[in-house]
């Protein structure tokens, strides 16, 4: 249930409203954006009576919310989130990102990596230190060790890191070591208990769906990190399984507007794991971009063919360059003010 609060509402009557509410044994949730003030009330609402609600002076109008996801949800938090990723980065609310960097980080060669995509204009370095990986036996990543080189690159160049985390027991050292940007990976998507995990904490977290997840299962998903009080998610679309079996996963475009109309946070896109292919990526990356995504995150190596994970789907820098030069026309054509 939402209560949309009146203008003439003072800050005392405000906070009021909200412990009253509160000590009715209720959460709360208050927007407040350029034109409005929402309260979101959270619970068993049918315990509320909208009208008891509705004849208060400070109330504007009562909605009830059907949907299952409340403080994802953009009609209890209509404005867009904008995350702070550190290091000056913002994503969401007009402002577009893009993450890029090797699948797995394999050493001296990461800020090899690293100073090419700044170069090309990405903002953000993503790598993996801890991978899951389908068989037990391929390349897990370097760990701990891993992290710290992702580090040393993101002092020196002043960017953000992205980095999987993938089990509950790792969060801690993910907060001690000061990771910008926490991944969830599309297998961990309802690992409810990690997903609780980090929520506990303050970092911003890149949520992937699932393989094969819908679009409320990733929202649900959502809700479990913020309903922890970690409101810092950013959603990623990253593809799934359906019957097609020409590219690794199938990219739903349709799950970017489909996403900002339902929630009021940033969405990205992963072409690199949606397609599988490089020579599918760069298309993929301008489909999303056309579909209003808040950012993108794509895998570079400076030699795809000897990288320990998903060279396959890798990009060059010069290939990153390139994608980056249209991405950006891509972005001044949709932005732009139509007369």
């Amino acid at each position: 249930m939402i209560a949309i609060i009146k203008s003439s509402c003072t800050p005392e009557q405000l906070q009021h409203f909200v412990r009253w509410i509160e000590g009715r044994g209720f959460s709360t949730n208050v927007s407040r954006g350029d034109n409005e003030t929402i309260v979101g009330i959270i619970g068993d609402t049918t315990q509320i009576d909208p009208f008891l609600l509705e004849s208060m002076d400070i109330i504007e109008r009562v909605q009830r919310v059907s949907e299952p996801f409340k403080k994802a949800n953009r009609k209890f938090h209509p404005e867009d989130t904008i995350v702070d990723c550190g290091h000056g980065v913002l994503v969401g609310g007009g402002h577009f990102q893009v993450m890029a960097g090797p699948c797995s980080v394999e050493g001296k060669n990461l800020i090899q990596i690293a100073r090419a995509v700044k170069e090309a204009g990405a903002t953000m370095l993503r790598g993996g230190a801890f991978k899951p990986r389908t068989s037990p036996y391929a390349y897990q990543g370097m760990g701990e060790k891993g992290l710290d080189l992702l580090l040393e690159a993101s002092a020196e160049l002043d960017m953000p890191i992205v980095t999987e985390v993938m089990d509950v027991r790792d969060v801690a050292l993910f907060v001690d070591k000061g990771i910008d940007v926490m991944q969830i990976g599309a297998r961990n998507a309802q690992n409810f208990n990690l997903l609780k995990e980090v929520g506990k904490t303050n970092i911003p977290v890149l949520l992937k769906r699932g393989l094969s997840g819908t679009i409320d299962e990733l929202l649900m998903a959502a809700e479990y990190i913020m309903s922890e009080g970690n409101e810092k998610v950013m959603l990623c679309e990253r593809g799934i399984r359906t019957f097609e079996t020409r590219t690794r996963n199938t990219f739903d475009v349709n799950a970017i507007p489909v996403l900002h109309y339902l929630t009021h946070l940033p969405v990205i896109a992963d072409p690199s794991h949606a397609t599988g292919y490089t020579r599918y990526v760069r298309s993929i990356a301008y489909a999303a971009t056309a579909a209003g995504a808040d950012g993108l995150e794509i895998e570079v190596h400076n030699c795809p063919s000897e990288a320990w994970s998903d060279g396959a789907q890798a990009l060059t820098p010069a290939q990153f360059d390139d994608a980056m030069r249209r991405i950006a026309l891509i972005r001044e054509a949709i932005t732009a003010e139509v007369a």
